[in-house]
């Protein structure tokens, strides 16, 4: 498969939506699903499955280990420790939910599946207000 090549404009958004995705992951513990997916689709014409995937592909590699590692330290001195056996459970049971996810996702046409991104999105910042 033959992929095109960047233009500056391209590099500059792509790591702008990096900075602003990991400082928000940083931040408040967001990033993949509602920053970098509609700004891969709005800023740069992805296809919400490309977007999706792109961010899945971010998220693989160990972006978040520094922020990790800052929560971790100071649960540490808080007296309220994060709990490894919390995370290797959600992380088990993450690892199952994405690989069915995405077996579902590229069956769900472009259009549907924009909808019920919107309405997850929705749904939580209303819920978080």
């Amino acid at each position: 498969m033959k992929t095109k090549p960047m233009d500056i404009q391209a590099v500059v958004i792509l790591i702008m939506i990096g900075l602003g995705a990991g400082v928000l992951s940083g931040l408040i513990g967001i990033g993949g699903g509602i920053i970098i997916v509609p700004a891969l689709v709005y800023f740069l014409g992805y296809t919400q499955h490309q977007a999706q995937g792109t961010s899945l592909g971010v998220l693989t590699f160990p972006v978040v280990i520094l922020a990790f590692l800052a929560y971790y330290k100071d649960s540490l001195s808080s007296g309220a420790p994060i709990e490894f056996k919390v995370i290797f459970l959600i992380a088990i049971a993450f690892v199952a939910g994405a690989f069915l996810g995405g077996h579902m996702a590229i069956r769900i046409d472009q259009q549907v599946l924009k909808k019920i991104f919107a309405v997850i999105l929705l749904y939580t910042a209303i819920k978080m207000l």
